[in-house]
């Protein structure tokens, strides 16, 4: 069966920059836009000489897009695993190297030591296997259990140790929204220490270099919430991680007198006043950024706040 073959360069007249490039394989053939997903399932479409399986993927000025397919074939979307295999988790970007994801705070991003078997990593795996070529997923960072957010993943060994010496050398961009107790006095500031590890695995300060590792966290108030009655006061702090140690954000808020409401392990008699009733913590990873470890593009997502912290943020608002 012959095949047809069509290319098309993004410029300006085009009015495709910016857009997703399913879009453009759209406008490209004029068929439904199940066939060209389909097209991308069946690795039909490159970009810049580059297998694209994203449809996704917006387009920039100067990019080359190809299509590949047999003439009179009726392409299919593959199937996709069922949702409540992905209940937890939703793909904001994939590519043939790297998937990042927006958590929910129930869903654990790894295994601890009592071995769950529905953890993001074992899920986003097995999402990888099935629809791509890879052969799962590897681990860049982590968010701690009750923290909702955006994650990256390498979908080969290679991209992960690329991301994560992004991560060493303190290069991604990483804000959280946080709400915490009291009435921060400050309007921004620093939290600098080494955080050493205590024998409970709980995380504290040290001013010894030798007996922790350094931890840099920057912040910002967003507003103030309840400033009058002191036991039930609330900050809605914004925070960008210089450093991304474990508990980092929950260990510096707590330790200056503003815990994250919901934690339970860092000074929760400071929130004990607050109606927060959610079995999670009030922190979200809201904002990633970080390069592209094969195309050397600045990739950026933002994630809004949950539900459960907008609905909080109303409540409270309208109990003035």
């Amino acid at each position: 069966m012959p095949f047809v073959v069509k290319q098309l360069l993004i410029e300006p007249e085009t009015l495709l920059i910016g857009h997703r490039i399913d879009r453009c394989v759209q406008k490209m053939t004029g068929e439904s836009r199940s066939w060209v997903t389909g097209l991308f399932d069946h690795d039909c479409v490159t970009l810049n000489g580059t297998l694209e399986m994203n449809p996704g993927r917006p387009l920039t000025e100067g990019d080359s897009v190809q299509i590949r397919f047999e003439a009179n074939r009726r392409y299919s979307p593959r199937r996709r695993p069922s949702e409540a295999k992905h209940r937890g988790f939703s793909i904001l970007f994939e590519d043939k190297d790297v998937l990042v994801v927006d958590k929910s705070a129930e869903l654990l991003t790894v295994p601890t030591d009592a071995g769950e078997p529905h953890t993001l990593i074992s899920r986003i795996g097995e999402h990888v296997r099935k629809n791509s070529r890879a052969q799962g997923a590897y681990l860049v960072h982590r968010l701690d259990r009750g923290v909702s957010g955006l994650l990256v993943f390498g979908k080969s060994q290679s991209a992960a140790d690329a991301l994560q010496n992004q991560f060493s050398r303190r290069k991604p961009e990483r804000r959280y929204d946080a709400l915490v107790s009291g009435c921060m006095e400050r309007d921004s500031g620093t939290f600098r220490s080494f955080l050493a590890t205590g024998k409970n695995l709980s995380r504290y300060s040290t001013r010894d270099a030798e007996a922790g590792e350094l931890a840099i966290t920057h912040f910002e108030v967003v507003s103030r919430l309840n400033e009058t009655a002191r036991s039930s006061a609330i900050t809605h702090v914004r925070v960008q991680l210089e450093t991304g140690r474990r508990n980092q954000i929950r260990v510096h808020m707590s330790e200056a007198g503003h815990a994250i409401l919901g934690d339970s392990r860092y000074r929760p008699e400071l929130w004990a006043s607050v109606p927060w009733h959610v079995k999670r913590l009030a922190l979200h990873a809201s904002v990633l950024g970080f390069v592209h470890p094969r195309t050397d593009e600045q990739l950026s997502f933002q994630s809004a706040l949950p539900d459960e912290i907008v609905k909080f943020l109303r409540f409270v608002r309208a109990s003035r």
